[in-house]
């Protein structure tokens, strides 16, 4: 078991979520290991507890020949971390985690082809990763847009009065919400990254897409190169607003999934099918895939939001061959600084500020409505699932099992062969026939109706697993304006900084209820057509049954 090593805490920390410790300045601890996790150390206090604790409030202490423990000597683990980056900035929340690496792993599409570009984003002072700047952007636009006490002319720090969550996991933190409504978010607009929320007839919703499109996937083409060493599945896309076709690997799919998750925090981005790192080429697989990857793409194309944003558009109309283009339009995604908390910057909201106890009940609604959508969904599939199953296994033998037995009493009858009998024994042998052909139908049938069900459920779970951080992202933000309101009751804070922390979090509280409405809308079209589709498909199964042993029986007429 590795030593444990010693530290001191250099600022008193109170734990606040599960899994942290509480530690007093000066106090001693003792660490599980030195390689932090995201900005964390794992140690066990004096009281013997463990749990843990931010990195940047921590020095390890160090003993050599001159200083031995307890003398003082220590080496801060932050000695050459530029003073922005030390304790007085140790919290300042990175953008979403790197989701492309952790999503990408195991892949079975690495980056191995002349699209791939190495390179990474560098980190700054004042950047997380490359892709967030605490306080000041720089770049050419056509106007700047900052936070409410910028625009005042305040430092950001002076929003210290309202407490940090110092809980680096938590997905306020990680989305950029909080630094976002604590000011600490600048940046230039352009005009192209305006989106607007408008106050619709059910609330705020996103406005729509003035140039609606759809694309197709088809022609999943197996390829090869290395002189083929390496083989990869190639799907054909073509958007109907070109009508230029592309080609697209999975893993293309895949980086696209990853910098859209990284640059929207309120909006849900459907999964993408999942990985699988054998049977690959396989037809079923190849086909379930494709599906799976059009469900996805009809509902990008459908987001008024999505649908419209640069890298979605470089990913449709990017020709297959320009890799010079692909290249530029690669990196000018991965360098992208409006994601995060400065993806709320672009936001422009009606002039009409929101109720936010209307806001909180909407919220708290829509909340229990995924939880029981997503245990109803979780239900229907499971049965959909043993249904299909029975149908092309049980189902199947049982109507088989009927048709020999059939056709084995026509065998018994034609011993007698007796002239007058050949019609009713050829008859019944067709029965036997026509129950083995209706045993086929009911193993063919989910494919055309239950597993299209499946399909759509899988998505909407996708979308489902979304909502509780996009949820919490709000919540958020709404605890810091009941905090900021508290204090300047308290006379600890101006209301000038209040104000601009409840004009903040209006404008995250627009957005998530814009994309709860498009939510809502996409699923009412969805459903209603699925339904649709699935009752049209069982009238025609059941017809066809029908029409088979219509058939069967006509054959007695002239028995």
């Amino acid at each position: 078991m590795a030593a444990l090593v010693r530290a001191r805490a250099i600022y008193d920390f109170n734990s606040e979520n599960p899994g942290e410790v509480s530690v007093r300045e000066n106090e001693i601890l003792s660490l599980h290991s030195e390689k932090d996790i995201e900005g964390w150390l794992e140690g066990t206090n004096s009281k013997g507890e463990r749990g843990l604790v931010p990195a940047s409030y921590v020095e390890i202490l160090r003993e050599d020949n001159n200083h031995p423990f307890g003398d003082g000597q220590t080496e801060s683990r932050y000695a050459n971390v530029p003073s922005e980056g030390r304790a007085d900035n140790a919290f300042s929340p990175p953008a979403q985690q790197n989701v492309y690496q952790q999503h990408s792993q195991g892949s079975d599409d690495d980056w191995d082809d002349d699209w791939d570009d190495s390179s990474t984003v560098a980190d700054e002072p004042g950047t997380v990763g490359g892709r967030y700047r605490d306080f000041d952007g720089n770049g050419t636009s056509t106007y700047r847009v900052s936070t409410s006490s910028m625009a005042r002319g305040q430092h950001p720090k002076s929003s210290a009065t309202v407490s940090r969550n110092l809980n680096r996991f938590s997905t306020f933190v990680k989305s950029g919400g909080e630094a976002f409504v604590l000011g600490q978010a600048a940046g230039f607009v352009k005009d192209g990254d305006k989106i607007c929320v408008v106050m619709g007839q059910h609330g705020p919703e996103w406005q729509e897409n003035p140039y609606p499109f759809s694309c197709a996937i088809d022609d999943p083409t197996k390829q090869t190169k290395f002189k083929g060493m390496k083989s990869y599945m190639s799907y054909r896309l073509t958007p109907t607003h070109t009508q230029m076709q592309v080609h697209r690997r999975y893993k293309h799919f895949d980086w696209l999934y990853a910098r859209l998750v990284e640059k929207f925090p309120v909006i849900s981005v459907p999964h993408i099918p999942e990985k699988q790192a054998t049977g690959r080429f396989e037809e079923d697989f190849i086909s379930k895939r494709r599906k799976g990857l059009i469900w996805w793409m009809n509902h990008m194309s459908s987001h008024p939001v999505l649908a419209r944003c640069d890298v979605f558009q470089h990913f449709l109309t990017c020709s297959s061959t320009d890799e010079k283009t692909w290249k530029m339009g690669k990196r000018k995604a991965e360098k992208d600084e409006m994601v995060g908390a400065n993806f709320f910057l672009t936001i422009s909201t009606p002039a009409a500020p929101l109720d936010f106890q209307e806001v909180e009940s909407k919220i708290d609604g829509f909340k229990s409505f995924t939880k029981r959508m997503d245990d109803s969904a979780m239900q229907l599939n499971a049965t959909a699932g043993e249904f299909a199953r029975k149908q092309m296994s049980g189902f199947r033998k049982e109507y088989h099992k009927m048709g020999v037995a059939f056709k084995v009493l026509s065998q018994a009858f034609e011993i007698d062969q007796q002239v007058y009998s050949t019609g009713l024994n050829q008859a019944i042998s067709f029965t036997g026939e026509a129950y083995e052909a209706i045993g086929d139908y009911f193993a063919e049938q989910p494919g055309k109706d239950l597993e299209p069900i499946m399909d759509l459920l899988a998505l909407y779970q996708g979308h489902l697993d979304n909502y509780p951080d996009i949820i919490h992202v709000q919540k958020g933000a709404l605890t810091k304006v009941k905090e900021s309101q508290r204090h300047v009751d308290e006379g600890k804070t101006e209301a000038a900084q209040a104000d601009g922390i409840t004009e903040r979090c209006n404008i995250i509280s627009c957005a998530t209820l814009a994309e709860i409405q498009h939510f809502h809308q996409i699923r009412v079209r969805d459903f209603r057509a699925q339904m649709q589709h699935f009752l049209t498909q069982q009238m025609a199964f059941f017809g066809k049954i029908t029409a088979t042993l219509e058939e069967a029986l006509g054959k007695y007429d002239n028995a």
